[in-house]
């Protein structure tokens, strides 16, 4: 499903590049850290990142509605989250961080909370990457950062703009055991955000 939405998207002429030039180890926990720009964020990182199986920490909403994307949530090992209850939230993100540990999975979250509208970056809310952190601690972080799928989402997703290039760039993964929580949290903030081309946004 989610290689047809790809396909779909390229019918406009929009087109999705990711870099994932990785030195990464199947089998390893891994946690998939990237900023937000739209509900097209989710469907790339699904298919490129295919072999690492990937779960989701997504709001709650996003469970209905969105052909493919919302059935995977629901149905694909993710944890769906009401940001209105933020400690039940947690408590969620706890238990989905455990089975990520436990299992090897791959935990895909978006600090920001939540899209942004402008591709401008937020500021990482840290709660629900700490929680992972605290409860998945052999795992490999990999950075990414998404630049453009904003203008997918600009009109509200109708009409979806043509033409539209669209980059996901895979940085260097930091392993978490070797520097620990407090500079994992800064350092993954400061390269992602780094990685978002600014000069696109006017």
């Amino acid at each position: 499903m989610n290689f047809f939405l790809l396909r779909c998207l390229s019918f406009l002429g929009i087109q999705i590049l990711f870099d994932k030039k990785l030195n990464l180890t199947v089998g390893k926990p891994l946690i998939i850290v990237a900023n937000h720009q739209s509900t097209y964020d989710i469907p790339p990182i699904i298919w490129y990142l295919k072999k690492f199986h990937p779960k989701f920490i997504s709001k709650k909403k996003l469970g209905k509605g969105i052909p493919g994307v919302s059935y995977n949530l629901r149905n694909g090992g993710s944890v769906l989250i009401d940001r209105r209850r933020p400690q039940e939230a947690i408590k969620l993100i706890k238990i989905f961080a455990q089975k990520v540990e436990r299992n090897k999975w791959s935990a895909v979250i978006f600090p920001e909370g939540t899209r942004s509208r402008d591709g401008k970056p937020k500021k990482f809310q840290k709660k629900g990457l700490i929680t992972l952190f605290e409860n998945i601690p052999s795992a490999v972080i990999l950075p990414i950062s998404i630049n453009n799928s904003w203008r997918l989402a600009q009109y509200n997703y109708f009409p979806i703009p043509m033409g539209v290039k669209i980059t996901f760039t895979s940085h260097k993964p930091i392993i978490l055991g070797d520097i620990g929580i407090e500079k994992a949290l800064s350092q993954v903030e400061r390269v992602i955000q780094g990685g978002i081309n600014l000069t696109t946004l006017s």
